[in-house]
């Protein structure tokens, strides 16, 4: 009766993965997932840092409904009583669980992620995590030093272990009791990399020696680019060894080796979660519960390589905005295994060559606010409500919309993505759309340009992306009231992706843009 859920958030993981055509990384587990899975390649967060996402599809709202544009505030307090996906599924009847980061830590989520009431049991973090911070990196000196580039001989450690491995292991004990539980559940496991720094065991650098690894195809700053939608990528540069470099602020640049180096510490990173991934699933496949669980994988955003000379989240372009998204659902991505049969064999990245392509794929453009609805229809619970126009005394309700219908598609075909809308989804001339949005304190880069407290926010850049285009408006905005003053526009960007799919030049002074201004307001 009903689906198990297993919901995996990875933080500030972009989709350079196999089944995402990335040519480059070595990421077998998760293609593996993709082959029996609806994959979504145009899924983009509503803002690219971690909290305020993470917030915005847990609740199903968006930030200007969640209030949430940084990490000091708590929704239930700040904004509105309302209700989580995991909450909705213990209403339900389902046995919540988290394991690493689901919400992120701290006021955000009232310093107990949001337990008890979207949790049926304290949530997990691993001991790890204290350490992550910490002088761990050896040096070329032999001495330790907290840097961005971090492979690490994990017997070094403290506690001799990463708290993605705690995460794993933790993850894997609870299925072995929930199989014996007869209860469904909703299990959430959040894993930290290849968040900064980018600390995973040494022997992943092998898969990606130095001279595989370009720079980013577009490693400077756009001529047109307004400042304001700039992020100087402050937390890079605290990191020991950048630090060291002495890099001008705010645009740079990084030296090029050490580019290459930061690019291949995070494809190593991401091999590592991989290897974490293809544990996890096995472990699914080992206690028998494969047939019956959905499994979804998704990020909370995705984080710039050298891209428009920008490292970091932080920003409104794809890089930032887009994740990967894909829903593995049993009878209905796939056809269901026969009993016994594993769905989900580990694969070792070092031995396993060849990937496999995506089950149905979707280039529908779609959004994570919309992960509440769609898992709650998976489930074969009610789909919760569309939020009328203000909702924050609405307890209930969701600002996306459940993207099931895109999933009817035969097996291994490519569904494009222009048409079919139906009248909930935030639709454009019968085109779907994404929004995202990010604050700045100023027109120029400064030292809080990042990651601005509430009180410091004085613009907001408004950004939505269909298939065809990004247009991004950058609008006086006052935190104390939280209103946004689409009259005083402080700058704009329009990227056209079909000739420009890296969103270099930016055409919004050469272009008449009353349409798509219009759209936004709306």
């Amino acid at each position: 009766d009903g689906m198990n859920v297993l919901f995996i958030i990875v933080d500030d993981l972009r989709p350079v993965l196999g089944c995402y055509g990335d040519k480059l990384v070595k990421s077998p587990n998760i293609d593996q997932l993709a082959s029996q899975s609806m994959v979504f390649s145009n899924a983009y967060a509503q803002q690219a840092v971690c909290a305020p996402s993470r917030v915005s599809f847990l609740t199903g709202r968006r930030p200007d409904t969640t209030r949430l544009y940084d990490f000091y505030s708590y929704w239930r307090v700040h904004a509105g009583n309302y209700s989580t996906m995991p909450q909705y599924f213990k209403e339900n009847g389902y046995v919540t669980l988290s394991v690493g980061k689901v919400f992120h830590p701290g006021v955000s989520s009232n310093y107990s992620d949001d337990y008890p009431y979207s949790w049926s049991m304290p949530p997990f973090h691993p001991s790890a995590e204290k350490h992550e911070n910490d002088k761990t990196c050896r040096g070329k000196d032999g001495k330790l030093y907290a840097n961005l580039v971090c492979p690490v001989d994990v017997t070094e450690m403290p506690e001799g272990t990463l708290p993605d491995i705690q995460s794993t292991e933790e993850a894997i004990r609870l299925l072995n009791i929930l199989k014996t539980n007869r209860q469904k559940f909703f299990l959430a496991v959040g894993y930290h990399k290849p968040h900064i720094p980018l600390r995973y065991p040494q022997e992943f650098l092998k898969l990606y020696p130095l001279e595989n690894i370009t720079l980013a195809p577009d490693p400077w700053v756009p001529k047109k680019l307004p400042s304001v939608a700039y992020n100087p990528w402050m937390d890079i540069r605290q990191r020991d060894d950048v630090e060291a470099l002495n890099v001008s602020f705010p645009y740079g640049p990084i030296p090029d080796d050490f580019q290459r180096q930061i690019r291949q510490s995070y494809y190593a990173a991401v091999s590592y979660l991989d290897v974490q991934i293809g544990l996890l699933l096995n472990a699914l496949d080992n206690v028998g519960l494969s047939n019956n669980t959905i499994v979804v994988f998704t990020a909370d955003h995705g984080w710039s390589l050298g891209e428009h000379g920008e490292w970091a989240k932080y920003s409104n372009f794809d890089v930032a905005t887009r994740v990967p998204l894909m829903f593995y659902v049993p009878g209905m991505t796939t056809s269901p295994a026969s009993q016994g049969a594993r769905v989900f064999p580990y694969l070792d990245p070092f031995s396993h060559f060849g990937g496999s392509a995506p089950q149905g794929q979707s280039a529908k453009v779609v959004e994570l606010v919309s992960l509440f609805p769609t898992l709650a229809e998976l489930a074969g619970l009610q789909v919760p409500p569309v939020c009328p126009e203000t909702s924050f005394g609405v307890v209930l309700c969701t600002e996306g919309t459940s993207i099931v219908h895109y999933f009817n598609v035969s097996g291994g075909k490519v569904e494009e993505g222009k048409k079919g809308c139906d009248n909930t989804a935030r639709c454009f001339n019968g085109e779907p759309v994404a929004f995202s949005q990010y604050p700045r304190p100023a027109d120029t880069p400064q030292w809080n340009s990042d990651k601005p407290k509430l009180k410091d926010i004085r613009i907001m850049g408004y950004s939505m992306r269909t298939t065809d285009y990004r247009y991004t408006v950058w609008v006086q905005f006052d935190p104390n009231n939280f209103s946004a003053n689409f009259q005083d526009v402080h700058a704009g960007e329009l990227y056209m992706m079909e000739n420009d799919p890296n969103q270099d030049y930016n055409i919004y002074n050469n272009t008449s843009h009353g349409w798509f201004y219009k759209r936004i307001l709306d």
